[in-house]
């Protein structure tokens, strides 16, 4: 048992570092398509001096990072809400379904008594 318990904080930490670096790739992915736009910004603006485009690029990245995390925050805000209504909702299907087997099974059982005391009287 020891090992299957290590085997599965493994594949836990494994997992957890996997979705770390995952995060990590995706951000600096945001952050290289937000400089990326930034710069073709610039660029089409030849008016701007070097110093103007550089504030202007670091402005645009500041807002679009921030833009993302709000967005992002969102999403997980929202992902929480629907997850905890599917498990609501997931909750109360299960005893639905558990109270229409046990009535079931109840039925099945006074039905099999029933034929048992019938049959029991009959043979008398």
């Amino acid at each position: 048992m020891p090992r299957s318990r290590s085997r599965r904080a493994a594949a836990h930490d494994a997992s957890a570092v996997m979705a770390e670096a995952e995060g990590i790739v995706m951000a600096r992915s945001h952050l290289a398509e937000a400089r990326r736009e930034a710069e073709e910004l610039c660029a089409d603006l030849p008016w701007l001096t070097t110093g103007q485009a550089e504030d202007l690029t670091r402005y645009y990245v500041d807002r679009r990072i921030d833009l993302t995390r709000r967005m992002l925050r969102a999403t997980v805000r929202r992902a929480d809400e629907l997850r905890r209504e599917y498990e609501t909702r997931y909750a109360e299907l299960r005893g639905a379904l558990l109270r229409r087997h046990v009535a079931w099974a109840s039925g099945v059982l006074a039905c099999a008594t029933g034929v048992n005391a019938t049959l029991w009287l009959f043979t008398r």
